[in-house]
């Protein structure tokens, strides 16, 4: 598929981009428009089929991993968001008894957040939907395809958080 044809086909980040800027420019944007277009159709998605958010469906992701239940500010470090974000999103989820707040005995201040038995089973509705949903968005790329870019994207995390790293 060739680069004009991809730009021409819906304007985007990267149709602001033309041959002569530089390569690593295209590239950071190319990435930033899959992303967004993924994302905009799981929240879409998610929305219509589900009556939630992208924030609430990942917060309940987090939760799913760690069955005993999370910090606030454990999930505000794992979601990379405030405090005051996954309060608001906890407050609403659980208004639906979707997850419960138990106080931590050795600290009146804190809470542990869990997925309540209702939480756990509509995540795992929504889990396979969004599975379902992403494989496919990426049905069409052949396999090969896919190793290769994973293995890029792979090196690209590397050398990023190395680079990062260095600065701090």
């Amino acid at each position: 598929m060739n680069d004009q044809h991809v730009n021409a086909a819906s304007p985007d980040l990267e149709s602001r981009t033309g041959p002569e800027d530089h390569t690593d420019l295209r590239l950071w944007l190319r990435l930033l428009t899959c992303c967004n277009l993924l994302e905009n159709d799981l929240r879409s998605r998610l929305r219509t089929e589900y009556q939630t958010t992208l924030p609430r469906f990942d917060l309940m992701a987090q939760l799913q991993r760690v069955p005993q239940g999370m910090k606030m500010s454990e999930l505000s470090r794992h979601m990379m968001v405030t405090n005051g974000n996954i309060t608001g999103i906890t407050d609403q989820l659980e208004k639906e008894g979707m997850v419960e707040r138990i106080k931590v005995a050795t600290d009146r201040r804190s809470s542990i957040i869990k997925l309540t038995i209702k939480g756990k089973r509509e995540f795992k509705k929504m889990a396979e939907s969004h599975e379902a949903w992403i494989q496919n968005m990426l049905f069409s790329m052949p396999e090969k395809s896919k190793r290769t870019l994973f293995e890029s994207l792979g090196e690209l995390k590397l050398i990023t958080q190395t680079k990062l790293a260095a600065r701090h």
